[in-house]
């Protein structure tokens, strides 16, 4: 990983690669439909990620990737509730989700601390 690349980007990236192989396994009924939806989400977290990673105003991106992670978070909810994905990949999307959301939302705060300094 390069220095200039921000964790939340590398985290991102590296739970896209363990997440599309298990969306390939769900169901054809869900594959189409969940499956993509998720998929989707994430790369827009991805997305969104590069952008704050380059931006002035990296608060709009990172709180953007932040709600767009949470519909990820809900949508893998759904595929556990559905039986379509086995407890212990659950338990390990549902760590990483949460893991990058602890890092986005850590960015955020420390944007906050550097925009509004205490006194």
């Amino acid at each position: 990983m390069a220095a200039s690349i921000p964790q939340a980007v590398q985290s991102c990236h590296e739970l896209l690669l363990w997440l599309i192989p298990q969306l390939d396994k769900l169901p054809r009924a869900r594959r189409f439909t969940l499956g993509e939806r998720i998929e989707a989400c994430l790369i827009e977290v991805l997305e969104l990620l590069v952008e704050a990673a380059y931006a002035r105003n990296k608060e709009t991106p990172l709180r953007r990737a932040n709600l767009r992670l949470e519909t990820v978070r809900h949508l893998w909810r759904v595929g556990f509730e559905l039986n379509d994905i086995a407890t212990r990949q659950y338990e390990h999307g549902a760590k990483l989700i949460d893991g990058l959301g602890r890092q986005i939302g850590g960015w955020l705060r420390s944007r906050d601390q550097q925009s509004h300094p205490a006194h």
